[in-house]
């Protein structure tokens, strides 16, 4: 109730942004102050956010080791399917082009030929080594979002390999500083209806009511993204690697697609889905390995938004995105999942995808305003790829006991 309540108050602050940016006009910049503060608040979270929560993370996958192959497999099919519905995301804002359609004050647009000297000489191999920091902590300072991933991974995972009674002391450590971070998060999501009408009355103001249609052809863009991995990739997988085929796939995982939708929540969703997968013979011993991982870790909605969203925030502003913005893009939005789950407000993760990717934040209320539905949307198919992962992990751990189509429709 309290999550809809502060998404709703968005809405209105949307709203009351809009009519305020066409009525104020250039006065509105006295406003304005207030956005930029709270953009300010969101881009001083992120740094800490991403080292702190991914390095708990880390620790945790890193004791996964003992679930054997089915661990691994878990682990490769959750970010392999995650990058793959990124690389959905990008293909389809590169296709529809949601970003344009508005003209954007010369100010706010890239310099072509800035952009050009900037990414000249960078190949693959210095894309890649780009993502190991010399110095981390001149990388925590200048908010370099991808080498922050790749240490606090690296750290989180040789952590985990030390003793049990050295550990305890540090994931204590970690737990308390992460929940005082969740509690600042909360108390800057308190303010967040003033800074979304702060930040919509100004892009109003400065693009036009015409950024309104953008807001439009991004949410269409993003169901019809949606789309195709709820509906095509996942049952895909299932009907490939299983024998339950991909309608009954979808139609058993009905009731915990229908409550993920109501309740946006994978965590609250478990032991709905996991009924659901018992009904296709997954066995309480995959499932409860796998589901509550998928939960944790598992974001194939989330990932293709964040693609999807930076391409479009890319269009509005004239930024000609290069490979290695679209690495980082699709690193931050896969490696940043692993660790974020606790933290309220998803789209907080699209503000660290947006740094790592060097885009402007100032249009980010467009996506603030819409997240609640959006959320809804793609927690579904989140839920819904935990399941195919079930599914397809029952056929590792009990290749002879696998149900078929027709056994799981009499279960139904």
């Amino acid at each position: 109730m309290k999550k809809f309540y502060g998404s709703t108050a968005i809405i209105l602050a949307m709203i009351l942004g809009i009519c305020a940016g066409g009525f104020l006009g250039e006065y509105v910049k006295f406003i304005a102050l207030l956005g930029d503060l709270f953009i300010k608040l969101l881009k001083m979270l992120i740094v800490p956010l991403v080292f702190f929560n991914i390095l708990s993370g880390a620790i945790s996958l890193g004791k996964t080791n003992s679930a054997g192959k089915v661990g691994f497999l878990t682990l490769f099919y959750y970010l392999a399917t995650s990058c793959v519905a990124v690389v959905v995301g990008i293909v389809a804002g590169l296709i529809f082009k949601p970003g344009l359609g508005v003209t954007v004050p010369k100010e706010f647009l890239t310099s072509e030929a800035t952009y050009e000297a900037s990414k000249h000489g960078v190949s693959f191999f210095d894309t890649v080594l780009n993502i190991i920091p010399d110095n981390i902590f001149s990388s925590l300072m200048g908010a370099n979002i991808l080498q922050i991933i790749f240490f606090t991974l690296f750290l989180g995972l040789c952590i985990s390999k030390l003793e049990e009674k050295k550990q305890k002391p540090l994931i204590s450590l970690l737990d308390t500083i992460n929940e005082a971070l969740i509690k600042m998060v909360e108390v800057v999501l308190m303010v967040a209806p003033i800074g979304v009408f702060a930040l919509m009355a100004n892009s109003v103001a400065l693009f036009g009511i015409d950024i309104l249609f953008l807001v439009t052809k991004l949410f269409l863009v993003f169901a019809l993204s949606l789309s195709t991995i709820h509906f095509g990739m996942l049952p895909g997988l299932v009907g490939i690697f299983t024998k339950v085929s991909p309608i009954t796939f979808i139609r058993t995982t009905i009731p915990a697609q229908i409550f993920a939708f109501s309740t946006a929540s994978s965590v609250a969703t478990l032991p709905l889905n996991a009924e659901c997968c018992r009904k296709m013979g997954v066995s309480n011993t995959t499932s409860s390995f796998v589901l509550p991982l998928g939960a944790t870790i598992n974001m194939n909605g989330n990932a293709m938004l964040y693609g999807l969203t930076a391409v479009f925030f890319a269009q509005i502003f004239n930024i000609s995105l290069g490979f290695s913005e679209y690495i980082a893009i699709i690193c931050t939005s896969v490696l940043g999942a692993v660790g974020t789950a606790g933290i309220p407000g998803p789209s907080l993760l699209v503000v660290a995808v947006l740094v790592a990717a060097h885009v402007p934040l100032i249009a980010l209320p467009l996506v603030l305003g819409i997240d609640r539905v959006l959320d809804m949307m793609r927690t579904s198919t989140n839920i819904l790829g935990d399941a195919s992962c079930a599914v397809i992990m029952e056929q590792v751990v009990n290749p002879q006991k696998e149900s078929t189509s027709k056994e799981v429709l009499n279960k139904i």
